[in-house]
């Protein structure tokens, strides 16, 4: 990883390290282990497991018109039906992502998680630990701020564009964020609220400026599955 884009043919002409990182992820005993520490293990373990399935079928052949060409989206099953053994459970990616990460209650851990895709967080240089997992996701949150992908605030159409991430994990933003919200944005909806009060402390004084006259519309823009590939730049 450098840079949070994948190499993926120097990663899959040398895999042993990822390799042998997943083989230990299936036995591995995170149950007892702090909260935080639970955390950091669960989103490393499924960014590894995007990272060594994008490389088990690099370069990926088109298979559906409905994803862009060698998208993680072009291996069939790959988030749904493919399982992972993790800390002794049998598991798909979207199942770490559905019933064990939202049992954290921590919305941020939905944008650290790294789907193969231009839509996603850049990829962390580093791992996720326990210890440094509060500045870590505190960086995730401030980056999705001023990264367009994510959080798009657009002046001349009048309109703030939000990752789908949001409208994907409209539960959790929710119940942690729409309370957040200033008074002034009452009659939007609890999502809506939730992605103004996960944003507000993050912005400049113009975008706050922007936004005080609540006269913007809020959509979700369609998440780019696009691979995170620089191989042959």
């Amino acid at each position: 990883v450098r840079d949070g884009l994948v190499y993926c043919r120097a990663l899959k002409s040398d895999r042993r390290k990822l390799d042998g990182f997943v083989t230990a992820l299936g036995t591995a005993a995170i149950e007892t282990a702090p909260k935080p520490d639970q955390m950091a293990f669960w989103l490393n373990a499924y960014n590894a497991l995007v990272l060594r399935s994008v490389i088990d079928q690099y370069p990926i052949p088109v298979r559906s018109k409905e994803y862009p060409a060698r998208s993680i989206r072009q291996i069939p099953g790959v988030f749904e039906r493919t399982p992972h053994r993790v800390a002794g459970r049998t598991l798909t990616l979207d199942q770490i992502e559905q019933t064990v990460l939202t049992t954290f209650n921590e919305p941020r851990l939905f944008l650290a998680l790294g789907r193969g895709a231009v839509g996603s967080g850049r990829l962390r240089s580093e791992p996720y630990t326990g210890a440094d997992l509060e500045r870590q996701l505190a960086d995730i949150a401030a980056e999705c701020v001023h990264r367009s992908t994510c959080i798009d605030l657009d002046r001349g159409a009048n309109a703030v564009r939000a990752s789908s991430v949001f409208s994907w994990r409209e539960r959790d933003f929710t119940a942690a964020y729409a309370d957040k919200a200033d008074p002034k944005f009452a009659s939007r909806s609890p999502i809506e609220r939730a992605v103004l009060g996960f944003i507000a402390p993050k912005l400049l004084t113009t975008e706050e400026q922007f936004l005080e006259r609540n006269e913007f519309t809020l959509r979700f823009q369609p998440f780019d599955w696009t691979l995170n590939d620089l191989t042959g730049r």
